[in-house]
C-alpha cells in the first residue's frame, strides 16, 4: 500500500492526499511533523534529508516534494482528466503547478505564518498586509484564467488544480482584505462540492 508520511494539516500533504483520493488510491498516512515530530529522526531523514513533509513510499520508490508526488501519482495511477494524454495539456498543468510554487506560495506563506503560527504580539502586520496585497494581485491572474473555463486548464480538474485548489482554501479562511473575484469564489465552491477535496482540504483545521 502507498504510504504518505506527514500530518494532515500540512498544505503539502493535503495536495498529495487530495490527489490520491481523486484517483481512488488507497493510502496509509502517518502523522509526522509539526506537533507530532518524528521528522528529525535518523530513520525519517534517511528517507527525506530535508526533514520536511510529505514523503511518499511506494514499494521501493521513495519521493519527496509534494508537486513531484502529485505528478507521480497521476502518471502511475491516473489518467484523464487528472493527467492529460498530450504533452501540451500536461505542460499546461505543470506550468500552473510551478507558478503556484514560485509566485503564490511565498506571499501566502507569510500571511499563514503570521496569522496561524505566530503569537499575536510577535506578528509583523505590515509584512502580512504587503503579502496579502501581493497575493490578491496574483489571485486576479487566476480569476482571469477562470474566465476561460471552470477549472485551471479546462472544463475538468487536472493536477494543475491541486496546488492552487489547496491554496485557495486558505485564501478564504485567512483574515485578509480580499478583492472581489467572483470566478475565484465560484471555483472554490465547485471544489468544495468534491468529496475528496472536502475530506482532505476544506475540512482540515489550519495549524
Amino acid at each position: 500500500m502507498l504510504k504518505i508520511l506527514g500530518r494532515s494539516s500540512s498544505i503539502n500533504v493535503q495536495k498529495v492526499m487530495w490527489c490520491a483520493a481523486e484517483l481512488g488510491v488507497e493510502v496509509e498516512r502517518a502523522d509526522i511533523g509539526g506537533k507530532y515530530g518524528g521528522n528529525d529522526t535518523p530513520e525519517y531523514l534517511g528517507l527525506n534529508p530535508n526533514g520536511l513533509v510529505p514523503t511518499m513510499e511506494d514499494g521501493e520508490v521513495v519521493l519527496w516534494e509534494s508537486n513531484t508526488i502529485v505528478r507521480y501519482l497521476a502518471e502511475t495511477r491516473g489518467g484523464p482528466p487528472w493527467l492529460a494524454t498530450d504533452a501540451a495539456g500536461r505542460g499546461l498543468a505543470s506550468q500552473w503547478m510551478d507558478w503556484y510554487l514560485t509566485r503564490m506560495h511565498p506571499p501566502m506563506t507569510v500571511i499563514f505564518w503570521g496569522q496561524v503560527r505566530t503569537a499575536p504580539g510577535d506578528r509583523d502586520r505590515e509584512a502580512e498586509k504587503k503579502a496579502a496585497g501581493q497575493a490578491g494581485r496574483l489571485w486576479r491572474l487566476v480569476e482571469a484564467q477562470l474566465e476561460k473555463h471552470d477549472f485551471i486548464t479546462g472544463g475538468e480538474p487536472t493536477i494543475g488544480d491541486i496546488p492552487i485548489g489547496c491554496s485557495v482554501n486558505r485564501w478564504y479562511l485567512l483574515d485578509v482584505d480580499r478583492p472581489a473575484l467572483p470566478r475565484l469564489a465560484a471555483y472554490y465552491e465547485r471544489l468544495k462540492e468534491r468529496p475528496a477535496y472536502r475530506e482532505h482540504v476544506a475540512s482540515i483545521t489550519m495549524e
